[in-house]
């Protein structure tokens, strides 16, 4: 987008600058084992040069019916319970547990349509909180990453309960849930095929 942004400007096409929207934390150094620095490798400052910037814990609604669901509620006892790496903060360097860690939520006629990350903050977590921040408890599909990678068995033990309850119309695992996590939630919930050209329409 950066590229795309600052070729137009460079040839005078028409172009509006663009906010961008994030948690304050999206941009703070971050590493992990053999990895290294595995941050954002564009800082805040050059960023400011260039857009709008809106970065904040709270949620922004984006239209009548998408919204920015800000920093997500940890409210259960068996997601998100191990750090990922660490994080460089004014306090110091910390034990990262991915507090930036966000989704949007759109609310459909039917219900709710989560799309997540990475969803290091725990697919259950993500939910919860995008059904108190809309105010609407149901939810038609969830769309993205999962963080089920040889999870825990208590953690997709009470992940597969807690979408068993959830009775959603669909649910779309994409990357980062592997094959027994998906047979899991298979048994509970309609898990569908995902793959590049899918289009989904929600009203």
């Amino acid at each position: 987008m950066l590229r795309l942004h600052f070729e137009a400007q460079i040839e005078s096409l028409p172009r509006k600058k663009a906010t961008l929207i994030a948690h304050p934390d999206a941009f703070e150094t971050k590493e992990i084992g053999n990895l290294g620095e595995i941050g954002s490798l564009l800082s805040k400052r050059k960023l400011q040069q260039h857009f709008k910037m809106n970065l904040s814990k709270e949620p922004v609604w984006l239209t009548d019916k998408l919204v920015f669901l800000g920093q997500i509620e940890r409210t259960n006892n068996f997601e998100n319970t191990k750090p990922t790496g660490s994080v460089h903060t004014k306090e110091g360097k910390k034990e990262d547990f991915v507090l930036n860690d966000t989704a949007l939520a759109y609310k459909s006629k039917q219900g709710l349509v989560i799309i997540t990350g990475c969803s290091h903050a725990g697919i259950c977590n993500i939910i919860e909180h995008a059904k108190k921040v809309c105010n609407e408890p149901r939810v038609i599909d969830v769309i993205g990453g999962f963080h089920l990678m040889q999870p825990p068995a208590k953690q997709i033990q009470q992940t597969s309960e807690y979408f068993k309850n959830l009775h959603s119309k669909e649910v779309h695992a994409c990357h980062c849930v592997d094959l027994d996590s998906k047979i899991a939630l298979s048994k509970v919930s309609n898990i569908k095929e995902v793959g590049v050209g899918l289009s989904l329409k929600f009203t």
